[in-house]
């Protein structure tokens, strides 16, 4: 029951962004231009990829992620859809849940066309390790959809919205980031997981699972109050 109530929500919120599609046309206009920027700005040699590609791409996951974020729960201030969402017999932890699951769906597809359009702006070949980087980037991009998602709802009722979300969110994703990056920048270089590495993998999944809870256990507050 509480899953069906998850996936409705999810299910609400994929299909009001595909009407639209502006969250997802406006973040992914804005990670090409900066993919495009950075291609101009940047040497993209192979000694300068093996040490900066998997920070470039993690960069453009966080700038672009930020526009899709913001949307999450500002789309439901019209109309007063937010008062009807917490007075229905949904549980506010499968609201958050919900909202989660599809702010996740839009962020892998869109993570996807930039890994390609990076692929081939820089000249990376990320085929060799296809499945471990679609894990980490599984991995890290839950991490920056619950912390996202969490304070898109602390920030909804708030003027400069667009702008406190990313001021709250980057520095709370420092740790994920870092062992995201640090194994994207692994793996674009052929390197794959092993003993020296898997301990950033061991911190993107607590991270997931520790922010995770903390947002089901405190989502009632951050919204109700």
């Amino acid at each position: 029951m509480f899953l069906r109530q998850c996936l409705t929500v999810a299910a609400k919120d994929l299909r009001a962004e595909w009407r639209t599609k502006e969250a997802l046309n406006a973040s992914l206009a804005f990670s090409t231009v900066i993919l495009v920027l950075f291609s101009f700005a940047l040497d993209p040699n192979p000694e300068m990829m093996q040490e900066f590609s998997g920070g470039l791409l993690w960069l453009v996951f966080l700038f672009a992620g930020a526009l899709v974020l913001n949307r999450s729960f500002a789309r439901e201030m019209q109309n007063d859809c937010l008062d009807a969402l917490l007075a229905s017999p949904v549980p506010v932890s499968g609201l958050f849940l919900g909202k989660a699951l599809a702010n996740y769906a839009l962020l892998m597809t869109l993570e996807l066309i930039c890994l390609a359009e990076f692929g081939v702006l820089f000249n990376v070949r990320w085929l060799g390790n296809i499945g471990a980087l679609l894990i980490v980037m599984a991995l890290g991009t839950w991490a920056l959809t619950v912390v996202g998602t969490i304070f898109s709802a602390l920030t909804v009722n708030l003027r400069l919205r667009e702008v406190m979300l990313p001021v709250l969110v980057y520095p709370m994703m420092v740790p994920p980031m870092m062992a995201a990056m640090i194994l994207t920048t692994s793996l674009l270089n052929g390197d794959p997981i092993g003993p020296g590495n898997i301990l950033w993998v061991r911190v993107l999944a607590g991270f997931d699972v520790i922010f995770t809870l903390l947002g089901v256990a405190f989502i009632d507050t951050v919204l109700v109050g």
